[in-house]
């Protein structure tokens, strides 16, 4: 019967040794191999120094409670690599969408913040609505006010104004249109 074979390496990752049970020397010869590389990998696609290093150690501790076999040294690195990019990607992924989430809070904070210039914008901009919303012919008008006011649908809308659905988007999309052309599409104190 032949024995267990474990790692002992000679040349660094040239010979195809089996790697069946990791010991403490070659765990640590798999660090100091492997980390240098992992770590580059992670930070090119994190640009982040202590999360690339976090998800270096993150990988060598899942291969340590895993208890992986590997049947040489290369295949153990590769290993590594692939699941420390893998893990880089998702928390790049994870980052982007973070982002996004805390400036889309940051934005409506920002709108909810009242302050007495604030105020006045908002008074000044409901003003010209109305008075925008006065311009409009009465169908458009009308058509609009259901829809925004009274959250009716299209079909709903419809039946009330004796006119079809589709005429009741054209409408709409009309009203729209003219509000934001006169009031314009980018004020934030849209009510």
């Amino acid at each position: 019967m032949a024995e267990d074979v474990t790692f002992r390496e000679t040349k660094l990752f040239d010979e195809l040794v089996p790697l069946d049970a990791l010991s403490d020397k070659d765990f640590k010869t798999i660090y100091d191999a492997a980390v240098p590389a992992l770590y580059k990998v992670a930070y090119n696609i994190v640009r982040e120094d202590d999360a690339a290093e976090d998800l270096c150690h993150d990988a060598l501790i899942k291969m340590t409670e895993k208890e992986m076999k590997f049947p040489s040294l290369n295949d153990a690195k590769y290993w590594l690599i692939r699941v420390v990019k893998n893990a880089a990607l998702n928390y790049a992924k994870r980052r982007v969408l973070e982002r996004k989430v805390y400036t889309r809070a940051f934005k409506e904070d920002q709108r909810k913040m009242d302050s007495g210039e604030t105020a006045l914008l908002k008074d000044e901009t409901i003003q010209d609505v109305q008075h925008a919303l006065e311009q409009l012919p009465e169908k458009l008008r009308i058509a609009l006010q259901l829809r925004e006011y009274t959250e009716l649908n299209y079909k709903e809308i419809g039946r009330i104004l004796g006119i079809s659905e589709g005429n009741v988007k054209v409408r709409i999309f009309r009203a729209r249109e003219y509000l934001a052309k006169v009031i314009g599409e980018d004020n934030v104190y849209m009510p």
